[in-house]
């Protein structure tokens, strides 16, 4: 079969398309979009809700808050790479089944560098689960339990000042999610107590196949190297779990580039082009993280990279025109006021710039207040 050849316009519309950026969902649906994008990053609040914002039209300003606490449709965990999520809670234990591969916590070095051997690594995850069988506890009040019940004041204080680091390991395994804090507090519980319904069985493998459709379907076109970032493994255990899906793949070429794209994807992209599609996506926005290996290719000129990548892992909220990053923005409240600043890397078409003061309209009016507008000149 012969090699679908596209260019990025086309592999940039395609991708507004699958993470629901180029037709917004109703919001009735907007839990198949959490769905749909692989959960939402967690870091900053603020920055998940406004991530399904972006793709859902009428969303209301607390939907996702109510969902996380009250009917506890998301759950809050650590995942992919370690970082925090929001993920769908009828699909929590896929995810757990998939999580529960990692073992970095297990090997020689890791353990080394907390001073904890083999045993009492798995002894505290033990102690997590069986000290989260009940109400949400404080993080100090996890680290007197587990300290409580192995008798080591090292794995206790390790609970209490690790930050997340010795704790993630029992969320990978499914023993740990976060709950409601308490004022300034954080507090964890354990999914099957926590969640509704009951626990659904997943073999890890076939948990791990699944989400590697997913990834395809939202991130394509992608190399084994942007699933191997995105999931945290390595380039050949990524290219493998690509592989391993058969049929249900097609390579395409991508600028002269080889990526992958789900079955009969690279000739819908190759219908596609530029509409005048602009959106407003906010920090960690999942589209950005998708595109963290071939920015430069979506960016006006790779020096940019910098400006949307920056240290420590921190990603800047992102004008997407057509599915390229032609700009940065910001925004915070003053008073009543729902302040936007805009700074694009190109100057904006008159159709371009008429969009994103919509895109700015529709923010501050999901946020509550009167938009006050900056656009610097390019």
């Amino acid at each position: 079969m012969p090699v679908t050849q596209l260019d990025w316009a086309q592999a940039a519309a395609w991708r507004m398309r699958a993470q629901g950026l180029h037709e917004r969902s109703a919001a009735s649906d907007w839990l198949s979009v959490v769905e749909r994008v692989c959960g939402l990053h967690a870091q900053v609040m603020s920055s998940a809700e406004l991530t399904v914002w972006a793709r859902v039209e009428g969303l209301g300003r607390d939907a996702v808050s109510c969902a996380l606490w009250e009917s506890r449709a998301l759950v809050k965990t650590w995942a992919m790479r370690g970082t925090l999520h929001l993920l769908p809670s009828v699909e929590y234990w896929m995810w757990a089944a998939a999580l529960s591969r990692f073992e970095h916590f297990r090997r020689p070095g890791w353990l080394r560098g907390w001073g904890v051997s083999a045993e009492e690594m798995e002894a505290l995850i033990e102690a997590v689960g069986t000290a989260l069988d009940g109400e949400p506890v404080t993080r100090d009040e996890l680290g007197g339990e587990v300290e409580r019940q192995t008798g080591s004041a090292h794995l206790g204080e390790l609970v209490r000042g690790s930050w997340g680091s010795m704790l993630k390991p029992a969320a990978y395994q499914g023993l740990l999610c976060f709950g409601p804090s308490a004022g300034q507090k954080v507090r964890f519980t354990r999914p099957d107590a926590w969640l509704p319904g009951a626990a659904v069985q997943w073999h890890p493998d076939e948990a791990l196949r699944e989400l590697t459709r997913r990834f395809l379907r939202a991130n394509a076109p992608a190399t084994r190297q942007d699933y191997a970032r995105w999931w945290g493994v390595t380039p050949a255990v990524a290219g493998k779990r690509i592989a391993a899906l058969g049929d249900e793949v097609e390579e395409v070429s991508v600028d002269g580039e080889a990526r992958w794209m789900p079955a009969g994807a690279g000739a819908q992209a190759a219908g596609l082009g530029p509409e005048g599609v602009v959106r407003l996506v906010p920090a960690f926005d999942q589209y950005v993280v998708g595109a963290t290996l071939h920015a430069g290719a979506l960016l006006p000129a790779p020096e940019l990279r910098e400006r949307v990548y920056r240290r420590q892992g921190w990603l800047t909220p992102v004008v997407l025109v057509d599915g390229r990053m032609d700009g940065v923005w910001r925004w915070e409240r003053k008073g009543r006021a729902v302040s936007v600043a805009v700074e694009p890397f190109v100057r904006l078409r008159a159709d371009v710039r008429a969009a994103v003061e919509a895109e700015a309209e529709r923010l501050a009016d999901f946020l509550g207040g009167a938009l006050r507008l900056t656009v610097v000149r390019a």
